[in-house]
């Protein structure tokens, strides 16, 4: 794909993964919007790229609020690549027989939140289009207490191989990152945040966890390709190997 004044839209565009997003598209040349529900994270994200300003439009959207897609892709269509990278919703930890269900069922608002963003912004995409869906490798290899985001990431993959007949020729995939070092970890202190990533490096062949860019540039290469469509592909480390 030649990116030069290509419009891409990123929902979840403000931090961790989908602002890495924003960044390589906008630097291969693309036209940018970039969305997130939290205006102090836009401002943020705004200051931390103000060298692409003239490239990047930075809205205000909720996975979970469908008039809010709606105007942002009106806004930006016809859309040439659309990512969708919002967690959605908080999501639950712990043993899945001492979890309220309530929380089980919150953790799937990352599906939902996908779908509303598919329903309305497939009408808005340019024949050719490419979408690509942030999910996680977690989805088939889960450690003890995330049976809740183990079990959306799962759903989010089987989403993608039911929708990808449906919407062709415009393209569906799934990038699916491991242990990435993102803003998701921000609640812990740096103590807790380098403890536990030292913990899981014992599981990841590379031997360390992964930055946002390197699951960002798979986003972009999955899009680029035009013969892919209902696959996921894992950015993890090879956490996944035996």
């Amino acid at each position: 794909m030649n990116w030069n004044d290509k419009r891409v839209v990123v929902v979840g565009g403000t931090s961790g993964i989908g602002l890495a997003c924003t960044r390589l598209a906008a630097e291969a040349g693309a036209m940018v919007w970039s969305a997130g529900r939290n205006a102090e994270r836009r401002e943020s994200a705004a200051v931390t790229l103000a060298d692409h300003a003239g490239r990047i439009t930075w809205a205000e959207a909720d996975v979970q609020d469908r008039d809010s897609l709606s105007r942002l892709f009106a806004a930006a269509a016809p859309i040439d690549v659309l990512v969708l990278a919002a967690t959605g919703t908080e999501r639950a930890m712990g043993p899945f027989l001492k979890m309220e269900m309530e929380g089980f069922r919150r953790s799937f608002g990352k599906l939902w939140g996908y779908a509303n963003g598919i329903q309305t912004g497939v009408p808005h995409l340019a024949d050719d289009a490419a979408v690509v869906m942030v999910g996680g490798a977690i989805a088939r290899k889960c450690p003890p207490g995330m049976i809740a985001v183990s079990s959306t990431g799962n759903a989010i993959e089987g989403f993608c191989r039911a929708l990808a007949p449906e919407i062709a020729p415009r393209r569906v995939n799934v990038v699916a990152p491991g242990l990435i070092d993102t803003g998701m970890f921000e609640a812990l202190s740096e103590e807790q945040r380098q403890g536990m990533f030292e913990q899981a490096r014992g599981n990841i062949p590379l031997g360390r966890v992964g930055q946002p860019e390197e699951v960002a540039a798979m986003i972009l290469a999955v899009a680029d390709n035009r013969y892919m469509t209902g696959t996921t592909v894992d950015v993890e480390g090879g956490s996944l190997l035996p």
